[in-house]
Parts: structure tokens; C-alpha cells; sequence
């Protein structure tokens, strides 16, 4: 018995020696990428991972002239304050009217902005599939990638100038076509607001989201085209029943993904186009945290939102995950 053990012993060692080695032979192959990503890595390291100490600031009463040892520790009292204060005199839980609304306003204008976002991407890119004009598909590509090189600073003028109510050129076309009696005040009606922001993420990045699904279309056997086209199917039958089906995992992979940006609603455009007749559909969570941070230095209220935003994007990220793990769906773990 002990032969067997020694000998079963000895075999097992013999065998994470040779996989150590063939480990090290593996990376000795490939250093020169290992080396490629030591760069990336450290960017990630102090750029994404060191700044989190940061954080700490979110469970003390931070202020700026004191060391770090002499901060005062209260929990998650600024966690708390996010939603709401209990009244000094009646003792009731008074709601954070202001932070609920940037709340609100993040979610409104990040579900407009992705569902739009989404939509138009597919039927673009599928529009591009079917075109066999190779000419007029260079055309259409081109065009709809051009706006996404623009900074965001760059199309909110646009937009500003766009819809302007004295020379706006869209104010312009809606009374030549006699739609309106008189020019529309689009930066000046809360309700539109969200809609616009939807619709120029559209315009800007449709184009640069179709990238992700032409490239999984040509991922799908053209035998499958050829078999349909056998079998009478015409042009719409085969997106319904090949191409859709074909890109169906990039399209819950790009989902997922989305899920974890909810409350990434874009800064630039509600920073730049909010006024005081819009200011309470265009304050999202970063404008709330930018408030805070830097013109009334609470730094460690904003501190708290900022984590919560994040937090909140990680847990929806997980959760959809989850659901697409459950359901036999592509998933990103």
C-alpha cells in the first residue's frame, strides 16, 4: 500500500512539473504580448483601481485642510442624505426631492438614448446588408460614421443652432410646411428635452453602432441564404429567419453590456443645453455630482453619489448577466 502511495505520490508531482513547464514554455512564447499589456495593465492599476481610495471620502465628513487621520468617520450617513433627511421638528423622513429628480432624468434620457440606440443600429446595419450596390453602401457607411468623430461640445452647438427659435432650421421647415403657426421653443419645453438628447445620440453614434452587428452578419453562412432563397423566401423572410437569428447573441451580448450604463446617461449634452426653464428634466446624476462637488465642496456627498451610480450600473450589469445565463442565452461570465 505504501508503494502504491508513494508511487501515486510521485506521479502526481511528476505531472505539476510538467504542466509548470509547459506553462513557462507558453509564456516564454509569448512574451512579446505579455510584454505589449504590461503598459495597459498599468494604466488600468493607477488610473482605474489607485483612484478608488478616493472612496473613503463617502463615509467621513471630508474636509479639505485636514490629514487623513483626522477625518471624522460617520458611516453612511451621506449614503442616506442621497434619498432623504429625517425633520428636525416633526421627525418625518423628508425625501431628497433633487437627487431623486437627476435620478429620474438619468434613467429617462439613458433608456430613451440605448432603446433608440438599439433599434436604429439593427435596422441600419441590415439595411446595409441587404444593399448590393457597393457604391451606395461605402455612401451610407461613410456618412453615418462621420458624426461620431465629432466631440460632444461640437454637435451640442449644433443642436443649439439647429433648433434655435429665430433662425432654427428645423422651425424653418415646420412653418414653410405650415405644421406650425408659429416657432417652437424646443430648449424652453421640459417634455421635449429627453427626446432630443435620444435622437442626437442617434444621429451621432448610429453609425458607429453598426460596426458590431455587419460584423457578426458576416459570421453567418451564406449557404443559409442560398437554402432560403431555394425555398422561395424573399428578402424580408430571410432577415426574419437568418440574419436576426444570426446576430440574436450580439445582440443580448450587446445588451448586457448596455445594462451596466444605465445610469451613464451623457454629461456633456444636459450640461451645456440645461436652462433654468428645462433645469429640472436636464440635471443627471453627474450634473448633481459636479454641483456638489466643486461649487458647494461637499465632497463627500458627491463622493457617496458617484458610488452609488456605480454601484447601481455593476449590480444591473450582474443581474442581466444572470437573466441571459438563466434564459440560454449568450452571457458575458
Amino acid at each position: 500500500m505504501k508503494d502504491k502511495k508513494t508511487s501515486s505520490t510521485a506521479a502526481d508531482k511528476e505531472t505539476v512539473l510538467v504542466n509548470r513547464k509547459s506553462k513557462m514554455k507558453l509564456l516564454g512564447k509569448q512574451k512579446m504580448l505579455i510584454a505589449m499589456s504590461v503598459p495597459f495593465v498599468l494604466y488600468i492599476i493607477l488610473f482605474r483601481y489607485i483612484p478608488l481610495w478616493g472612496w473613503t471620502m463617502a463615509f467621513q465628513r471630508y474636509k479639505p485642510n485636514l490629514k487623513f487621520s483626522q477625518q471624522q468617520w460617520v458611516g453612511f450617513k451621506w449614503f442616506i442624505e442621497l434619498f432623504g433627511s429625517r425633520n428636525a421638528e416633526t421627525n418625518e423622513f423628508v425625501w431628497n426631492a433633487e437627487f431623486l429628480r437627476s435620478l429620474r432624468n438619468t434613467v429617462g434620457m439613458s433608456l430613451i438614448s440605448t432603446a433608440l440606440g438599439y433599434i436604429t443600429a439593427i435596422l441600419l446595419a441590415v439595411f446595409m446588408n441587404e444593399v448590393r450596390v457597393l457604391g451606395v453602401k461605402r455612401f451610407v457607411q461613410t456618412v453615418s460614421y462621420l458624426p461620431h468623430f465629432l466631440s460632444w461640445v461640437i454637435v451640442t452647438g449644433l443642436v443649439a443652432n439647429v433648433l434655435s427659435v429665430e433662425d432654427g432650421i428645423l422651425n424653418d421647415i415646420l412653418l414653410g410646411l405650415h405644421f406650425v403657426k408659429e416657432p417652437v421653443q424646443w430648449l424652453a419645453v421640459p417634455k421635449y428635452f429627453w427626446h432630443i438628447v435620444g435622437w442626437t445620440y442617434v444621429w451621432k453614434e448610429v453609425g458607429w453602432n453598426t460596426i458590431v452587428y455587419l460584423g457578426a452578419m458576416t459570421a453567418i453562412d451564406p449557404c443559409l441564404y442560398e437554402a432560403a432563397q431555394i425555398d422561395g423566401c424573399g428578402r424580408l423572410r430571410k432577415i426574419w429567419h437568418i440574419t436576426l437569428p444570426g446576430i440574436k447573441p450580439t445582440i443580448i451580448i450587446m445588451m448586457i453590456m448596455s445594462a451596466g450604463h444605465i445610469l451613464d446617461a451623457n454629461f456633456e449634452m444636459p450640461y451645456l443645453l440645461q436652462n433654468g426653464l428645462i433645469i429640472d428634466y436636464s440635471t443627471i446624476i453627474d450634473i448633481y455630482v459636479l454641483k456638489y462637488g466643486f461649487k458647494l465642496f461637499n465632497f463627500s456627498l458627491a463622493t457617496a453619489a458617484g458610488i452609488f451610480k456605480n454601484v447601481v450600473n455593476i449590480g444591473l450589469l450582474v443581474l442581466a448577466n444572470t437573466i441571459a445565463k438563466k434564459s440560454g442565452e449568450e452571457r458575458l461570465i
